[in-house]
């Protein structure tokens, strides 16, 4: 049947895609405004499976924390390249992902790619579509749900990293200030860890191996590898570490030392840090 400048407008309308893409899928389906809607979703499937080795090195950060502070929600969209993570439909779909993450408290990725948005469809499946619409692979690369006394956010003004802390034992402490600063630090100077005894055992292996190899290279005794190298394990949990890292803002003092200060009793019970391209 013949397919009107109209029928492709509408369908353009009615699922964003490209006009020759909505030609094209009409003309497939015969003028079935359904089946043509069919034929453009696999159409995003194609792209997403074609483009499932691409990397994603663009895109956005949002974090949700709820209005008494005690919850926080860290999620980033990612895509292939600068202008589509600045088009209007990439960044509100960004935004009503992490909508219904707070409406449905998703406790991981996965159960936030099988929540419905608002047309009643899938996030996953909203992500296939738009990959269809725009021709890059899109990847939710991360998603946080944080829950303590008191959890603070930060979002660099990039728009590409975002930090949630969660602090417990406030004592009434007003430390809203103090976790801003925290979590700055956290996206600066990337820490992998709250504490030592927080640190990957994969980690500490490897930081021994390392080190022991760095002082055989230099020429020290066998008999002393093991001493050197647990000095400079200790050389990097001051500098990895979150509490042994000296504040940015004041190195007189490290993170430990700075949340005694404001209450004896302040604790971080963990960090989340997400970035996008790095």
């Amino acid at each position: 049947m013949a397919i009107t400048a109209q029928d492709v407008n509408k369908l353009r309308q009615m699922t964003g895609a490209g006009m020759m893409d909505c030609k094209k899928a009409l003309s497939e389906a015969d003028g079935d405004f359904e089946a043509a809607i069919d034929i453009l979703r696999k159409a995003g499937q194609k792209v997403a499976s074609k483009r499932a080795d691409n990397t994603v090195s663009e895109g956005i950060v949002l974090i949700n924390v709820s209005s008494d502070g005690s919850n926080g929600k860290l999620m980033a969209l990612a895509c292939e390249t600068e202008p589509v993570s600045k088009v209007e439909s990439f960044r509100a779909l960004a935004k009503e992902i992490l909508d219904v993450a707070v409406t449905t408290n998703a406790g991981s990725k996965d159960d936030l790619l099988k929540a419905s948005l608002s047309d009643g469809r899938s996030v996953e499946e909203n992500l296939v579509d738009m990959m269809g619409k725009i021709g890059e692979k899109l990847d939710i690369i991360g998603y946080e749900n944080v829950t303590a006394e008191k959890v603070v956010s930060y979002v660099h003004s990039n728009g590409k990293l975002g930090v949630l802390l969660a602090l417990n034992g406030l004592g009434g402490a007003d430390v809203e200030e103090l976790g801003k600063d925290i979590a700055m630090q956290i996206a600066a100077m990337k820490p992998v860890a709250v504490d030592k005894d927080d640190v990957d055992s994969n980690t500490v292996e490897r930081e021994i191996e390392i080190g022991k190899e760095q002082a055989r290279a230099e020429g020290k005794p066998e008999a002393m590898l093991e001493k050197i190298a647990l000095g400079k394990l200790n050389k990097f949990y001051k500098d990895f570490t979150l509490l042994n890292q000296d504040f940015v803002k004041d190195p007189s003092k490290n993170i430990r030392q700075l949340l005694a200060d404001a209450a004896k009793t302040l604790t971080v019970k963990e960090f989340k840090r997400i970035s996008i391209g790095g």
